[in-house]
């Protein structure tokens, strides 16, 4: 009976969970950081008094504590009884006069990504610069930590600090070494579906159940996310935390103008479905490669395009330190980015509305086919006055959104 329980309890654990203290993956040599280890500990398997095991790479260390201090670069793990091995974090020691911290832990979307340009043991770094991947991002006159406050996946990238140090007098400008970080998805572009049809009960109207459907990130499983639907551009359903929405059913027949959006409760992070593809009318949709942009908080105005497109996820990569050559003595520093200048973001507000003329451009292009049409038959009618010429309600009534 306690052997079963306890293979039970076995299959159940997860994983612990590995915290670095102070959160930085670079530190200086000579320095030590507190490595901790959080899970489960069962009294019901403590056959023998060790209740933690630590891992440099390959090597299981002489340490059976909850935490310990380390110095050494490398890949740390640990593990708890009956637990399997926790996530690595990646330890990098530095000689360097400048290094750059990120954090340890993954940033998700709409997080705050914080970084720290630091000098030797803490000497004063001035006329400071933060580079992301070789561009300027930001100055300051001395030591300060550079913020993102929401990160985006376009965040995603190298980053580079550089400034001067009195030691004793104004040096030349020194580099970091420059540090991968990634951004993770926190969830996936949502995919509009269709469930099934209501069946009209009494003065409660029929129609179809839309579903707007996403995956979150498996560390970030439990976060609460809303919902919005809309038709063309017009909400037909603003922010709930229900995924799902009824089309009455005299709009059943224009199923393929919807489209959702799905966000975290502060909108710190949205994403947009594709339109509806209706089974035989475009190609399956599926949750992992479909997306389509959010431009801001404004609604979109253009009508539906005929193909969805589609945007490539960002890798997932851990946040490691490049090796970065120590500073020469007596040598010039290593020569870095040019100097920073403002940002200006008008390029990449550009670069996001190109979509947008795109799809309006389409439909320009079927509403001149549609006019050509009309008038073609309207030239018929008037050749032939004694004969009348049918055309579909599709093509002679436009609806006004």
């Amino acid at each position: 009976m306690w052997e079963l329980a306890a293979l039970l309890l076995l299959a159940t654990l997860e994983k612990p969970i590995l915290s670095l203290h102070p959160p930085w993956t670079t530190i200086f040599k000579g320095e030590k950081v507190t490595l901790r280890c959080d899970g489960y500990h069962p009294l019901l398997l403590e056959l023998r008094p060790i209740s933690t095991l630590w891992y440099l790479g390959h090597l299981l260390l002489p340490s059976y504590k909850k935490s310990i201090e380390v110095h050494t670069p490398g890949v740390y793990r640990c593990q708890t009884r009956g637990a399997p091995v926790s996530d690595p974090i990646h330890l990098s020691v530095s000689n360097d006069w400048l290094i750059l911290q990120v954090p340890y832990a993954a940033v998700f979307e709409g997080e705050p990504l914080v970084m720290r340009c630091r000098g030797w043991y803490d000497k004063i770094v001035y006329k400071l610069h933060y580079y992301h991947d070789g561009q300027p991002v930001r100055y300051f006159h001395s030591s300060a930590n550079y913020t993102v406050p929401q990160a985006r996946a376009s965040d995603s990238g190298r980053y580079q600090c550089s400034g001067t140090m009195r030691i004793p007098v104004e040096s030349a400008p020194m580099f970091s070494a420059k540090v991968a970080v990634t951004v993770q998805e926190l969830f996936q572009a949502p995919v509009l579906r269709v469930m099934g049809r209501v069946e009209a009960r009494g003065a409660a109207f029929g129609g179809v159940v839309l579903r707007c459907e996403t995956r979150l990130h498996p560390q970030k499983r439990d976060t609460p996310l809303q919902f919005a639907f809309y038709k063309y551009s017009r909400p037909v359903r603003r922010y709930d935390w229900d995924a799902e929405y009824t089309v009455p059913e005299p709009e059943v027949e224009e199923l393929e103008s919807y489209w959702c959006e799905a966000a975290t409760a502060s909108r710190s992070v949205r994403k947009r479905s594709p339109w509806l593809q209706l089974p035989g009318r475009g190609s399956p949709l599926d949750v992992a490669s479909t997306t389509a942009p959010v431009l801001g908080n404004q609604p979109l105005s253009f009508r539906k395009p005929p193909v969805s497109r589609s945007v490539p996820s960002v890798p997932s990569v851990p946040n490691v330190t490049s090796a970065g050559p120590p500073f020469p003595a007596g040598g010039a520093p290593t020569a870095g980015p040019p100097a920073c200048a403002p940002p200006t973001p008008l390029h990449q507000t550009a670069g996001a509305l190109k979509p947008d003329v795109a799809l309006l451009l389409r439909e320009m292009q079927l509403l001149q086919g549609l006019l050509s049409r009309v008038v073609l038959e309207l030239k018929e009618t008037q050749a032939f006055p004694g004969h009348t010429v049918e055309t579909s309600t599709s093509h002679s009534a436009i609806e006004n959104d």
